[in-house]
C-alpha cells in the first residue's frame, strides 16, 4: 500500500503535543506530495463546485485534490470526515481515525 500526504498537511501537525522528531520519522516513510500549480487549481475548481471557501476548506481541498487525482482505489484517512468528504467524491473512500 502507498501512503501518502501533502505538504500542506504539515502545517497541521500538533507539534506541542507530538515531538517535531517523531512527526519527521513518520513523514520519512510515506510520500508527501508538493502542491502544485496543478493542484492548487483542482483545489480550487473543488472549492467552488462545492461552494466552500477560506482557509476553514483549502487544506482539505488540497489533499481531496491529491486524493482524486491518485490511482485508485484510494482512500483518506481524516479525524474530520464530514469536511473532506463532500470534496473527495465518491471515487476516494474516507475513513475515520
Amino acid at each position: 500500500m502507498r501512503v501518502c500526504t501533502t505538504a500542506m498537511t504539515l502545517l497541521e501537525a500538533d507539534y506541542e503535543r507530538v515531538h517535531p522528531a517523531r512527526v519527521q520519522w513518520a513523514l520519512s516513510r510515506i510520500d508527501v506530495h508538493d502542491i502544485t500549480g496543478d493542484i492548487a487549481d483542482r483545489a480550487a475548481a473543488l472549492l467552488r463546485d462545492d461552494r466552500l471557501h477560506g482557509h476553514k476548506y483549502a487544506i482539505d481541498a488540497v489533499l481531496a485534490a491529491v486524493a482524486r487525482a491518485a490511482p485508485h482505489p484510494a482512500t483518506v484517512l481524516t479525524s474530520e470526515p464530514e469536511d473532506i468528504s463532500l470534496l473527495c467524491g465518491p471515487l476516494v473512500e474516507v475513513v475515520k481515525v
